[in-house]
């Protein structure tokens, strides 16, 4: 096994300790690791993503399902819409420019990681629907399912607040059944690339492998380490990763230029600087449901 493989697929843990940890994260870290340490080109890169994260959650919705943390009517409505459109993202890659897909993942890496440091409102207060808005919880995950598709990220990030809003869940149940709505797109935006798009399965097995350990080590992690601490490192890492990403897309003479990356730098600090005061002003959010209060008969919706 040579050495690119070998560290290929020692970081492809990463991904799994995301998705077991957060709930989302994989593609954020799939992506790059294939591009710029596999050396896959994009569209392969994205198209391996696709398969590996799609696999991770669904092994990783296992114990959430034993600890009755899915929804699945929820899961399977809004899964069902994503994978219509992540087909149909997966279809059209085909005709769009690989440096134009790595400037919107990097984009959705950005957008991905301000969500993730700014944190989740408390769903607390608000009235919980009594009917599945079943019309907006497909248009949600068609529009969430085109960005998965195409760019191969949007998982996990984009769909726990939507289930969270839109069918009323706790957050940890919104983590539990965003694993069931990932693995369904996942592999229908994987079924939309491989019309155009031929993978490295040798590669993609092992990938999956080391991921799917990952995420074992992720959900022994869960519990030990203060969310709020993970979510804000996590997210910042995220924030470099895509800054670096967009910094590859650009003219030679750009990527280059000292002053470019010197005042990007400034102004992640500037930002992480704003983001450590506004968390302090913050007040804390409320006590989240146990699982043993999550497991509880009652109405199901």
């Amino acid at each position: 096994m040579s050495g690119t493989l070998l560290l290929t697929v020692g970081l492809a843990v990463l991904i799994g300790i995301s998705l077991g940890l957060l709930g989302g994260g994989g593609s954020i870290l799939a992506v790059p690791l294939l591009v710029y340490v596999a050396d896959l080109p994009a569209k392969e890169a994205i198209a391996t993503s696709l398969l590996v994260v799609g696999a991770t959650s669904a092994v990783g919705v296992l114990p959430h399902a034993r600890a009755h943390r899915v929804r699945w009517r929820t899961g399977l409505v809004f899964g069902v819409a994503g994978m219509t459109g992540a087909y149909a993202g997966g279809r059209l890659a085909e005709f769009v420019p690989a440096g134009f897909l790595l400037t919107g993942f990097a984009v959705m890496m950005l957008a991905t990681a301000v969500a993730m440091i700014r944190g989740r409102r408390s769903a607390e207060g608000r009235p919980v629907p009594h009917e599945l808005p079943v019309f907006r919880v497909i248009g949600d995950g068609i529009v969430v399912g085109l960005v998965t598709g195409l760019v191969g990220a949007g998982g996990g990030f984009l769909v726990v607040p939507a289930l969270a809003l839109l069918g009323g869940l706790p957050m940890p149940v919104a983590v539990g059944t965003s694993l069931v709505v990932i693995a369904m797109k996942s592999f229908a935006g994987l079924a939309g690339y491989l019309s155009s798009v031929s993978i490295d399965w040798g590669l993609a097995a092992a990938v999956t492998a080391a991921a799917i350990v990952g995420s074992f080590l992720g959900g022994r992690l869960a519990g030990k380490i203060p969310p709020d601490v993970l979510r804000v490192s996590f997210g910042w890492f995220v924030v470099m990763m895509g800054v670096f990403v967009l910094g590859q897309q650009l003219p030679a003479e750009l990527r280059t230029n000292p002053l470019l990356w010197s005042g990007a730098g400034i102004v992640v600090a500037v930002a992480a600087a704003a983001t450590v005061r506004h968390g302090r002003r913050r007040p804390a959010a409320g006590r989240e449901p146990t699982d043993r209060e999550l497991a509880a008969p009652g109405p199901r919706r």
